[in-house]
């Protein structure tokens, strides 16, 4: 997985809420479980036409916003089924963080073990970020996840809670088989003494 360490991007202002995981990634798009080329289906109901143009009046259409890395997204972003393609979507379009006041617990847990960062902020910083990411590809947000913090274009600060465990697997890129291989000692080790104790097994 990739390190997720300080990032510098232009932020995409996604007010709506409620934005459920269907709507990140409709269901026609989950025959597949590669983590590729979803990008293409990222929010496509709401970037697409019916005839497949592009709507010009969605924000990841728009230049600004064409190449975001961050999100910044109404309340309780993320709910509804549980698939994992969400993020999946999100980061083969290049989305490496969102931040809004709350996600759904089951997209939030599978963002960090996607390698994105999700951001809780209060209402009063996320009007603060939301207007900074309105003003467009110019002005561009900081994310420091070392320093918890969130730097605005205009030298503004605010900082952000995270779990340790899971700022610790971010920094270092760790997913789930990253953390089993950093026992990959005590479980060969485990193995050979079960082999000399049960030799019969």
């Amino acid at each position: 997985m990739q390190k997720f360490t300080t990032l510098t991007g232009v932020a995409a202002p996604l007010p709506m809420i409620n934005i459920d995981t269907d709507m990140i990634i409709p269901k026609q798009y989950l025959k597949t479980i590669k983590r590729t080329g979803l990008g293409a289906g990222l929010f496509s109901e709401l970037r697409y036409n019916a005839d497949g143009s592009e709507n010009p009046d969605f924000v990841l259409n728009q230049p600004a916003y064409k190449n975001a890395e961050i999100l910044v997204a109404g309340d309780n972003f993320g709910c509804g089924s549980s698939r994992e393609h969400a993020p999946w979507a999100l980061l083969d379009k290049g989305i490496r963080c969102v931040i809004s006041t709350s996600f759904a617990d089951i997209f939030y847990n599978n963002c960090f073990k996607n390698g994105i960062l999700p951001i809780v902020v209060t209402p009063e910083d996320h009007a603060k970020l939301m207007d900074d990411a309105e003003r467009g590809a110019n002005a561009r947000l900081t994310i420091d996840l070392a320093a918890q913090t969130i730097s605005g274009p205009d030298g503004g600060t605010v900082t952000f809670e995270i779990d340790p465990f899971r700022k610790r697997c971010l920094l270092e890129g760790l997913d789930d088989i990253g953390l089993t291989m950093e026992k990959v000692d005590r479980i060969a080790g485990f193995e050979q003494k079960l082999a000399a104790d049960r030799p019969w097994a």
